[in-house]
């Protein structure tokens, strides 16, 4: 992880989800996968995230390489109040040089990333590989512009299971994205294989 004290911008983009701010960085953030917390208590090797925690109106947060999508909680307050606050505290932190996750990550608690792991440590067949050939190249660019991320959990008897996270989780859109945008690639570069594509962010 490089924590050098190097000229650090962050700015912040609304998402499709209206509860979701992305805030991206213009240097790597994290290195090591994608992560996705829902409390405090799940973030105990990434002090940033603890931090941010700190904050009440934060529901869940999700890091990905170069950019953090925070999703606040459903209440009176509004983006445009504290959009600016969090974009100083996330650019502040960066700069600080203090550590965005621990160095012994041996008891990570991140189930949602395993989820991925798992599937790609099975002996994949050939439409799985397609699968993830065409998620990685064509659906998973998209989801993350967006402030999302987008999992492959299973294939089986023609259904596809995929966990969506960040900006995506909750999002209003992402039926319609999942049914007309990712369904529909994938029905059309593997046909007759696939039936349906269904979210299962558990």
């Amino acid at each position: 992880m490089n924590n050098s004290k190097s000229p650090i911008s962050l700015y912040a983009e609304a998402t499709p989800n209206p509860n979701v701010m992305k805030f991206t960085a213009n240097k790597i953030i994290i290195d090591e996968s994608n992560y996705e917390f829902n409390n405090r208590a799940e973030a105990s090797n990434f002090p940033l995230v603890i931090e941010l925690f700190g904050f009440p109106f934060i529901e869940k947060i999700f890091i990905s390489k170069n950019f953090i999508s925070i999703t606040k909680k459903i209440n009176n307050i509004e983006w445009s109040d504290i959009v600016l606050e969090m974009r100083e505290f996330i650019r502040d932190y960066l700069i600080s040089g203090k550590p965005i996750v621990n160095d012994d990550l041996k008891n990570r608690n991140t189930p949602k990333n395993n989820v991925d792991n798992n599937f790609k440590n099975k002996q994949l067949t050939d439409i799985e590989k397609k699968i993830e050939e065409l998620i990685n190249e064509y659906i998973r660019p998209a989801v993350e512009q967006d402030g999302g991320f987008i999992l492959l959990k299973q294939f089986k008897n023609g259904v596809v299971t995929v966990s969506l996270q960040g900006a995506c989780s909750g999002c209003p859109s992402s039926q319609q994205t999942l049914k007309l945008g990712i369904e529909g690639l994938l029905k059309k570069m593997i046909p007759g294989k696939i039936k349906e594509v269904v979210a299962d962010n558990d």
